[in-house]
């Protein structure tokens, strides 16, 4: 009953009609030891940016040809940087632009330190309807060592403000593996948000080549990530959320009475996606593209009428590689017969081959036509996803 459950939600959440459109806006008030994503503290751009990311949008309106917008997505960066204003200039844009759902999901990624009573009206009235808020921890010493912007009280009220602006869908971000961290006080964490969200985000620690904290390892000025440490507190994450009734519904994302992610879980379903502003990558099914991560160059090239991203067309081992990530990342699996049917009999018989020595090892298991990750494999999941990937060999 369940595994039917699972694979209905599955049908549901894909469709090759619809599509995704994924707004980056690349400021940060400040830059988090961790973070490796495209983003500048500096705001002098701000002006042009917003003019280039409208010129795009324009530009880029068959990239999606007959798709129905089911999301749009303000991520960064720092999306609540932007004022209510400027958020609703660019939803307008969009609707003008491409077929809009009347539904569509749209969500704005925020600081706690930008929360406040008057700029949550400001962004609902523009037709935001999912707030994704970076809490990442409540306690200030974590918060000091990762170099955020807010404080614990700043990240507990913007819980408490967005619970009574409204929101029917929103998301806490929290980070998992801080050295240091007991995992007493990781449980503690957790149970904080509860009270607050219907979807949780909970990342590991990673330390990613040539960010603040790889740095600061290398000289000795920080504690090393602990894996075993890791690995522990993930196994609380999940405890804590099943029996508060969260989905593990994704490797990093748990949801409670169906509050999916739409946008992110239509990457993962491999429905098509633009993607907008520097860095910002798209999606078409055949060829994937990225922008310009350089915010002065991105501008001159989009208002200069000069190229402003890389194109790659997807060869069959891409994509298939790209369908055996995505799928087997959630909680709905890899379905092995839509497999089958995109990439013929034998590239099936070549993964299946792989499967038993995985479900032995209580790693995978089957449901239906359906190959999904166990709980157990889940912090494995990269592992695991990679030892079934193909070559240019198979």
């Amino acid at each position: 009953m369940i595994a039917n459950l699972q694979i209905h939600l599955h049908s549901m959440l894909y469709n090759e009609n619809k599509a995704g459109i994924y707004i980056h806006i690349p400021f940060c008030k400040k830059a988090c030891v961790y973070c490796n994503f495209h983003f500048s503290t500096s705001l002098l751009l701000k002006p042009e940016m917003l003019k280039a990311i409208q010129q795009e949008i324009i530009e880029r309106k068959h990239y999606l040809p007959n798709k129905k917008i089911q999301s749009i997505y303000f991520g960064g960066g720092t999306p609540s940087l932007l004022s209510g204003n400027e958020v609703q200039t660019i939803i307008d844009l969009i609707q003008q632009e491409f077929i809009v759902e009347p539904d569509a999901e749209i969500t704005l990624e925020a600081n706690p330190d930008d929360i406040n009573e008057g700029y949550l009206e400001t962004i609902l009235a523009a037709g935001v309807n999912r707030i994704s808020i970076g809490i990442q921890s409540f306690d200030n010493n974590d918060l000091e060592w990762m170099n955020r912007s807010h404080d614990a009280m700043q990240a507990e009220n913007s819980l408490k403000l967005i619970a009574a602006a409204g929101f029917k869908k929103v998301t806490a971000d929290l980070i998992y593996g801080i050295p240091g961290s007991t995992h007493e006080a990781w449980r503690k964490h957790i149970e904080k948000v509860i009270p607050y969200v219907n979807h949780i985000s909970c990342y590991a620690l990673t330390v990613e080549p040539k960010t603040v904290l790889q740095h600061l390892i290398t000289k000795g000025k920080s504690l090393p990530v602990d894996e075993n440490h890791t690995a522990e507190q993930f196994e609380i994450l999940t405890a804590t959320l099943k029996s508060a009734g969260f989905e593990h519904y994704e490797i990093s994302n748990f949801a409670k009475n169906g509050a999916y992610a739409l946008h992110n879980t239509a990457y993962w379903m491999g429905n098509h996606y633009l993607g907008i502003g520097p860095s910002a990558h798209s999606y078409n099914g055949i060829e994937r593209a990225w922008n310009i991560s350089n915010n002065a160059h991105y501008v001159k090239n989009i208002l200069g009428g000069i190229s402003f991203n890389e194109i790659e067309i997807l060869t069959l081992v891409q994509q298939m590689n790209e369908m055996v990530l995505t799928s087997l990342r959630t909680m709905w699996g890899l379905d092995v017969a839509l497999f089958r049917e995109r990439f013929g009999e034998k590239n099936a018989l070549i993964l299946e081959k792989q499967f038993p020595k995985l479900i032995q090892e209580a790693l995978l298991e089957i449901k239906n036509t359906h190959v999904i990750i166990t709980e157990r494999g889940k912090f494995l999941a990269d592992g695991i996803i990679s030892n079934l990937f193909f070559d240019d060999n198979d």
